[in-house]
């Protein structure tokens, strides 16, 4: 078709104020996708406009044209996705943050952090002035092993934060075996410190690293098994499947009362949070792995470490939690624009499925908060045998539950 005014370049169409992204043939998903739809109305607006500026001062040129065809359309789209999806994954992490500084510093008699916004502020100025710090690099260091491996650590965890769904419609991509994959990145995360330890050329950074290793290695046998029964419960590792399996039962924490605290701790130790930090031990190892580590590079550390933490919560909420389903209200899907009134149409306009995800990932967040503040650091020979002693036989214990409900008929 012949493109002449702005809403032509616009929407593509005259008859549609904004075509559906999924009737676009270059689509990548099969489902409806709410990021992706944001992300494509976006560009199209952005695109659109280019396209039309574009036309005036050169008319019937095909760079025009191009801007608004089907494929530039979806290419762009989902290049917007990528970023809205960190965006959200990155805010959350910021949000999180505050909340453990202000929540520990109430703990502690204190006010916490105070620097604009209720003291959220202080995580943006932290930011900007890890950025601006020095970029130093220790002397006698395998350089490439050093740097590589901070990468892909930092890389797997945000790229972990993003493959967790927060609704049906908010997710990267809708797998079959979403847990494990998600597993099976964490997994990847202490042979990196591992060797990032060794490349540092530091004795304290190869205690830590082999601290990390050894802690998550310990605690990711009783979470794969943990994650094994909640998807013998469901009859299925879509995550999707677990969390409507939820919602037409119920929350599987009260199936798996001792499953669900079995996998807490353990995605807390996952996390390297207190008490099981110690792969950092600070009054021990300086930084742990984390010493050689400096400016930038620290900082992208503990992005990645909060970001891991997010997860953690995340995994919780859909394993045990209902995901974004709340009792008697489902996934809010019965509330549609066309057909409520009241509070459900506001309900329909509002993202109630992933606000309600997110709002169970904060209060899972604040018990690691409590926990925290309530613990101590233990010993590594503690924090072993707790993993292989006590939450291995545990979590065999779950599954044995669990298999009982399941050939019983219970569940």
């Amino acid at each position: 078709m012949e493109y002449t005014g702005l809403s032509d370049f616009i929407c593509g169409n005259p008859d549609w104020v904004y075509p559906n992204p999924m009737l676009n043939a270059y689509c990548p998903f099969d489902s409806y996708n709410l990021a992706y739809d944001l992300s494509y109305k976006l560009w199209e607006i952005i695109g659109g406009t280019l396209a039309w500026l574009v036309n005036l001062i050169w008319p019937g040129n095909p760079i025009s044209t191009w801007l608004v065809d089907d494929p530039t359309v979806v290419l762009f789209a989902l290049i917007i996705f990528m970023l809205l999806i960190f965006m959200v994954a990155f805010v959350n992490v910021l949000i999180v943050l505050w909340m453990e500084r202000k929540g520990l510093g109430r703990m502690m008699d204190r006010r916490g952090t105070m620097v604009g916004m209720k003291g959220f502020l202080q995580c943006v100025a932290d930011g900007l002035k890890t950025f601006l710090k020095e970029n130093t690099l220790p002397k006698k260091i395998d350089k490439m092993t050093y740097m590589w491996t901070v990468s892909l650590i930092v890389g797997l965890s945000v790229l972990v934060a993003c493959m967790v769904p927060l609704s049906q419609r908010w997710y990267v991509v809708n797998y079959d075996s979403g847990l494990l994959i998600i597993m099976a990145f964490f997994a990847l995360a202490p042979f990196f410190i591992l060797v990032s330890g060794w490349s540092q050329n530091n004795k304290y950074s190869l205690i830590g690293g082999m601290r990390a290793a050894e802690l998550m290695i310990s605690y990711e046998v009783p979470m794969l098994i943990m994650i094994a029964t909640t998807a013998l419960l469901a009859g299925s590792f879509n995550i999707g499947d677990i969390v409507y399996a939820q919602n037409s039962s119920v929350w599987y924490f009260i199936p798996q009362a001792l499953g669900f605290v079995v996998f807490f701790f353990c995605a807390t130790a996952e996390a390297e949070r207190v008490p099981f930090d110690i792969a950092e031990a600070e009054a021990e190892l300086v930084e742990g792995w984390q010493t050689e580590y400096a400016g930038m590079k620290w900082g992208l550390i503990m992005l990645g470490d909060y970001l891991r933490g997010t997860v953690s919560c995340g995994m919780v909420v859909i394993m045990y939690l209902g995901g974004w389903t709340l009792p008697f209200l489902g996934d809010f899907s019965q509330f549609t624009i066309e057909g409520s009134t009241g509070i459900g149409y506001l309900l329909a306009w509002l993202p109630m499925p992933e606000l309600v995800f997110i709002l169970k990932s904060y209060v899972v967040f604040f018990f690691m908060i409590l926990v925290r503040c309530a613990f101590a650091r233990v010993r590594t020979d503690q924090i072993l045998n707790i993993g292989w002693k006590v939450f291995m036989p545990l979590a065999v214990i779950n599954l044995a539950i669990v298999l009982f409900l399941k050939i019983g008929g219970v569940m």
